[in-house]
């Protein structure tokens, strides 16, 4: 069934949990604030508030997330970046009010916008102790600069047992950052929960960087990517318009298929393509296809049902637009769904992490829309 919440902003940011515990639950990214959502079948509420004062960039969920519906003793955390290139770990517990740490501002952190963010301590541990996040300019603002780094973030520096502590923010010691410096502007990042080091990266020419986080680069600042990088693949259709200048109009969005570290899914302009790392063959996708002509900006694989995954376009020449495919049948037409007509957009959309027939959460204007994208047989 299909439904909508209307928030009393506009709508940038909008990531869902994917954690088991927390599974519906999204988080929605405004003008100055970040909004929690808890997801029913036929409406959802506010569960939480967080005012950052600035306009939200990029939303991570913690692995230390649970949903009021899983348990009595429910908690909210979450990774944030503003546009003031500012980042934000956001806390609330059913113990405890809203609770906001700041840090990576001023000289320490980012001078670009963060254009993407992940915890990415795997499944152990450590899984809520490290978040990396990556900037680069990828809007025609003039405030925004080339920034061109990933940057980990320990949360917890001299914190040996890894515990977040749920106290005054004002108490906790500032993250200690993991500088790599990349040659091009960065416009996505994405951790596998099957890993504590790789992270997968993507940068606005068309290259998708496979990088070992935890080892020491032992290079210049400015080459440090060449030693923290095991594999480096190419977008085809990206490198043929970065030949030709048009590299800057790329946002490009890469992801890992949830399941499968092996498999990698990345849209850049028209095409989208996916690799196989188990079977390389030169470092060529095993499938491209074509999405949006107008150029697709945010690839999601579904965390429930793995071969299905979704592209969605910035662009409202079409108005709203979400396009599904499966894996099974790579080359035909994708389902298409046509959200709200022009001159709205899609901001953002995830697949929820709920079980049953796959749903997407989307974002337009200063709405979530929400609909399953099949029917039970």
């Amino acid at each position: 069934m299909d439904f909508t919440h209307n928030s009393n902003n506009n709508i940038y940011v909008l990531v869902a949990s994917h954690n088991e515990d927390a599974s519906d639950l999204i988080a929605i990214g405004g003008e100055n604030s970040v909004e929690i959502l808890l997801v029913g079948e036929q409406q959802c509420r506010s569960v939480a508030l967080f005012h950052i004062g600035t306009h939200i960039t990029a939303i991570a969920w913690s692995p230390r997330s649970v949903s009021p519906s899983s348990s009595e003793d429910w908690a909210f955390q979450l990774a944030v970046a503003g546009a003031d290139f500012g980042l934000h770990l956001l806390t609330k517990t059913s113990q405890t009010s809203e609770e906001i740490f700041h840090f990576g501002g001023g000289l320490s952190g980012h001078h670009g916008k963060v254009n993407g963010i992940t915890f990415c301590g795997g499944t152990g541990p450590e899984s809520f102790r490290y978040v990396a996040t990556v900037s680069g300019k990828i809007t025609r603002q003039p405030s925004y600069t080339d920034d061109k780094m990933l940057m980990v973030w320990d949360l917890t520096p001299h914190d040996t047992d890894t515990q977040l502590e749920v106290g005054s923010p004002d108490s906790r010691p500032q993250p200690t950052a993991y500088v790599i410096a990349y040659p091009h502007p960065l416009t996505s990042i994405d951790a596998h929960p099957s890993t504590t080091k790789e992270l997968l990266v993507s940068d606005s020419r068309g290259t998708i960087y496979i990088t070992d986080w935890r080892s020491d680069p032992g290079a210049s600042a400015q080459e440090s990517w060449r030693s923290s990088s095991i594999l480096e693949l190419t977008d085809p259709h990206a490198l043929s318009e970065a030949s030709v200048g048009l590299s800057l109009n790329l946002s490009g969005s890469v992801a890992w298929r949830r399941d499968s570290p092996d498999i990698i899914g990345s849209v850049y302009g028209s095409k989208f393509s996916l690799w196989d790392l188990s079977r390389l063959q030169g470092g060529k996708p095993f499938a491209t296809s074509s999405s949006f002509s107008q150029g697709g900006h945010t690839f999601r694989w579904c965390p429930t049902y793995p071969e299905y995954f979704a592209i969605s376009t910035q662009s409202p020449l079409k108005g709203a637009v979400v396009h599904v495919y499966s894996t099974s049948y790579i080359h035909a037409n994708p389902t298409v769904f046509n959200i709200s007509s022009r001159p709205h957009s899609v901001r953002d959309f995830d697949f929820l992490g709920t079980r049953g027939i796959p749903r997407l959460a989307v974002a337009v204007g200063r709405s979530v829309v929400i609909f399953p994208i099949g029917v039970e047989s």
